[in-house]
């Protein structure tokens, strides 16, 4: 398992395909790794973590974290 406190790309790859599975995100094609900067690392880490540490999410907090991804792109 990589050390995600790096920001690599790999790492951020790695964030966003965890975070699009977890979401069962239908448009999860729309949520490439690279359409996000190294630069809003720490902000997908701290959305990834929230992401990983919960088993279910209601629609709404989908919503909010899918918003959050949006307004983190490129």
């Amino acid at each position: 398992m990589s050390d995600l406190q790096l920001p690599t790309k790999d790492n951020l790859e790695i964030m966003i395909e965890a975070i699009k599975t977890k979401l069962r995100m239908a448009s999860g094609a729309a949520m490439q790794a690279g359409s996000f900067s190294l630069e809003r690392y720490e902000d997908i880490k701290d959305i990834y973590d929230v992401v990983a540490s919960k088993d279910k999410f209601s629609i709404s907090e989908v919503e909010a974290l899918v918003s959050e991804l949006g307004k983190l792109r490129k």
